[in-house]
């Protein structure tokens, strides 16, 4: 069996999705990866100034490569025949639509930035819960069996750290975008928030603590019934908590944006290399010839960085061009909840 854009499945001998080394570097320790990374970013010279004022290259390079991952999604929605042939109208219409109501509409565009910022939290704890599915897929099981408590795990992964955490308000302050339609209702939600924060912590740990407890209880029972225990997808899952309750939970040099949303784009690029490099080697003209791997690869990431740049560089306030922005974001986190999946073996 192949897979769609070429990529071979992995096999229960081994348990990787890809390989040994390219699995542990792009996915199951992308997130400590990051966390270093991010670590050492901090106090270096980089990590200066404002974007837009000085040079401070870290958060630039951050941006840049956060909206670059957010428009490869292109190339398995749109890219790839077999994807695109199962949803054209959500591909075409939908987005289309979206931008023609956010460009006349500011009510649309704030309600969009709003929902961007907790779809992406959404968005990316689901990310995680994909790669598990595979890693469970690859060791022999029914990827249906276990799906609802790793995805109650992943958000407490993700999600709980946010909320118990340091970095609650530098989410929850979006809300003040209501200001710009004098929605002031809602510009009092981050001060409701901020003063009962405490209560949400308690209620992390509260639920969170018993939940594992229960997620670990529930494994046991399928482990004894025949369910092969992919530690693939348990260094995953352990490498992913410990960067989120660091990064979200503490926030040490104020990289948590930076480490979490970093190692997120790294498998992000990682993922659509390994299943769309026919895909890539087609666009670029090169399939079945030599050098395909090379001009794939070139397409992927002179794409990828070429909106990156323009996104991530954007200034003004054109409210046209930021609806773009804003549709292409939202539509990557409405994709991937469809465009890959284990049950219709699309992956």
């Amino acid at each position: 069996m192949t897979k769609p854009g070429g990529a071979k499945p992995g096999s229960p001998a081994t348990g990787y999705m890809v390989s040994p080394a390219y699995d542990l570097v792009f996915f199951i320790l992308a997130p400590l990866i990051a966390l270093g990374l991010g670590l050492g970013l901090s106090q270096s010279p980089l990590n200066r100034g404002e974007v837009y004022n000085e040079s401070n290259w870290v958060e630039l390079f951050l941006a840049v490569f956060i909206m670059a991952h957010l428009f490869i999604v292109v190339f398995r929605s749109h890219g790839n025949p077999k994807i695109f042939r199962r949803h054209p109208f959500r591909f075409t219409a939908i987005p289309l639509l979206l931008l023609v109501v956010m460009g006349y509409s500011t009510w649309a565009l704030v309600i969009g930035s709003v929902l961007a910022t907790f779809w992406d939290v959404y968005h990316s704890g689901l990310q995680t819960f994909g790669l598990g599915r595979i890693y469970d897929k690859v060791a022999g099981n029914d990827p249906r069996v276990g799906r609802r408590l790793d995805i109650i795990l992943n958000h407490y992964i993700y999600a709980g750290p946010i909320a118990a955490g340091a970095t609650l308000m530098a989410h929850v302050d979006d809300f003040s975008e209501f200001k710009k339609v004098d929605a002031f209702f809602f510009t009092e939600i981050p001060a409701y928030v901020e003063f009962n924060s405490g209560i949400l912590t308690w209620l992390v740990i509260g639920s969170g603590v018993p939940f594992l407890l229960y997620y670990l209880y529930a494994y046991w029972r399928l482990a004894q019934a025949g369910h092969r225990i992919s530690y693939q997808k348990v260094a995953l899952l352990l490498s992913t908590a410990l960067c989120s309750i660091y990064a979200w939970g503490f926030n040490s040099f104020g990289m948590a944006f930076f480490i979490m949303n970093f190692f997120h784009a790294w498998q992000y690029f990682a993922i659509i290399w390994w299943t769309e490099k026919k895909t890539l080697a087609r666009l670029a003209g090169r399939e079945g010839r030599a050098q395909a791997k090379a001009a794939a690869l070139v397409l992927l990431l002179a794409v990828g960085l070429a909106y990156g740049l323009t996104a991530g560089l954007y200034s003004g306030d054109n409210s046209w061009i930021i609806s773009t922005f804003l549709v292409v974001s939202l539509m990557h986190f409405w994709y991937d909840g469809f465009i890959w999946s284990t049950r219709q073996d699309l992956i």
